[in-house]
């Protein structure tokens, strides 16, 4: 067993690499984590994702970081697997942020602009939904 930050970086990189292969099959899991991730960003009055990130003060961080595991836990044990998965995603990308490992930074980039496309499809999606038929 590693570091605790080894051991992070290995779970990034399998996170990152199911991503990658499976997120695009899964529209809900994509909706889940848009609708997540968006939900958070306007209640910051933000932007983007990245910046959501960079916006949290330590406190917020950790409560966030705390909501995250109650959570997913509770997502989990309901078998509402796929809600986990959203909360798990936004809390290893809050994580990636506070690495020092050059790899994992990178990797935070680029998750940071896999989020913000999620948000983007949930926006999407939910200004469609809006529209009178």
């Amino acid at each position: 067993m590693g570091t605790k930050e080894e051991d992070f970086k290995e779970r990034f990189v399998a996170l990152m690499r199911d991503l990658r292969e499976n997120a695009t099959k899964d529209p809900e899991a994509t909706w889940l984590i848009g609708s997540l991730a968006g939900r958070l960003i306007d209640l910051y009055k933000l932007k983007t994702w990245g910046q959501f990130k960079a916006a949290l003060t330590p406190p917020a961080f950790n409560k966030l970081l705390k909501d995250f595991e109650n959570e997913g836990n509770a997502f989990h044990r309901q078998g509402k697997t796929k809600a986990a998965y959203a909360v798990q995603v936004l809390a290893v990308s809050l994580i990636a942020r506070t690495q020092t490992d050059e790899q994992v930074k990178a990797g935070d980039s680029l998750l940071d602009e896999m989020i913000q496309a999620m948000v983007v499809v949930y926006r999407g999606a939910s200004a469609r939904k809006k529209r009178p038929a």
